[in-house]
């Protein structure tokens, strides 16, 4: 199917796609993480990368990563159109993933990357057990 807008129109509307505050990837950890009783956790804190979210006492950086735009092996999807561009940024997405979590850990800091399709209800429990490993959630 071909694009209904021109390229500059697609740009645009591209360009407008927000990267914080998603209601689908970050709003729902930050839901859990209260249901959790997690707490010590900052956003918007000035680190490599820009993590969704920090917690500073622990140095752990955590990034909701979309399956999209990072190129989930489970639900990434290839848009037919302009495939070769789509193939080119998803790749140089995960690149500078890979560049941003060596840096980090260089730096003495642990990172956490959670898939967005991992906020779902059903998941909980399994990313319970990844906040545990992380120390974020005692054990019971």
């Amino acid at each position: 199917m071909a694009d209904i807008f021109t390229k500059a129109k697609r740009s645009d509307v591209m360009s407008r796609i927000k990267g914080t505050g998603n209601k689908e990837t970050e709003l729902r950890l930050i839901g859990i993480f209260k249901t959790h009783g997690i707490t010590g956790w900052r956003r918007r804190w000035p680190l490599e990368g820009k993590p969704d979210f920090v917690f500073p006492k622990l140095k752990l950086a955590v990034f909701v990563d979309g399956c999209f735009w990072h190129g989930c092996p489970i639900h990434a999807t290839q848009p037919k159109q302009n495939a070769a561009f789509w193939r080119e940024k998803i790749a140089r997405n995960q690149t500078r993933d890979r560049f941003v979590t060596r840096t980090l850990r260089r730096a003495g800091w642990r990172v956490l990357r959670i898939w967005g399709h991992e906020l779902t209800k059903k998941n909980t429990r399994r990313l319970a057990a990844r906040f545990r490993c992380a120390g974020l959630v005692p054990l019971r």
